[in-house]
């Protein structure tokens, strides 16, 4: 009887964690994608239920890079998060331009980088006369931004709390 308890124990707590890893994966998700040099304009979108988040840039100079994108809710649904990144550190392209947009979310928090923690180096900021934050965008500013980025972290809240 011991033994049949014992695996009825384990087959609970197999499921259990089963559910827990799938909805973790319901609220988190994180893509790759090719940054283009040439001086064209791209837009990459990643979405989460109704949330999305788009990044739009024109860059130059190298070859393609590797980029990650990961979006996330919080466990209340209250907050989206998008972070758009170069995982190997310092991008070598020269960013003409770049705009992140979260779509079913009101910004709270953003920062952009033209550096990132990785091989050890630290997160390097732009200075915030580099970049403006709005209600659902994350802008260069003209004549302001030095054509440095290597990551951009946004958090959105999706509704208002009614007091």
């Amino acid at each position: 009887m011991a033994i049949v308890n014992n695996l009825s124990f384990l087959a609970l707590l197999f499921v259990t964690l089963i559910v827990a890893l799938a909805s973790a994966d319901d609220r988190t998700k994180t893509v790759e994608f090719n940054v283009k040099p040439g001086g064209e304009v791209h837009t990459f979108s990643e979405k989460m239920r109704e949330y999305e988040c788009s990044f739009t840039y024109a860059s130059q100079g190298g070859t393609n890079e590797q980029w990650l994108m990961s979006v996330g809710l919080s466990d209340d649904d209250g907050l989206f998060s998008c972070s758009v990144w170069r995982p190997q550190g310092k991008s070598y392209l020269f960013f003409t331009q770049f705009k992140a947009e979260l779509k079913g979310a009101k910004i709270e928090y953003a920062s952009a980088y033209s550096q990132t923690a990785a091989g050890g180096q630290r997160d390097v900021t732009l200075r915030e006369d580099e970049f403006t934050v709005g209600d659902s965008t994350v802008t260069h500013k003209d004549g302001k931004f030095r054509a440095e980025l290597s990551k951009l972290t946004i958090i959105g809240r999706t509704r208002h709390d009614e007091l």
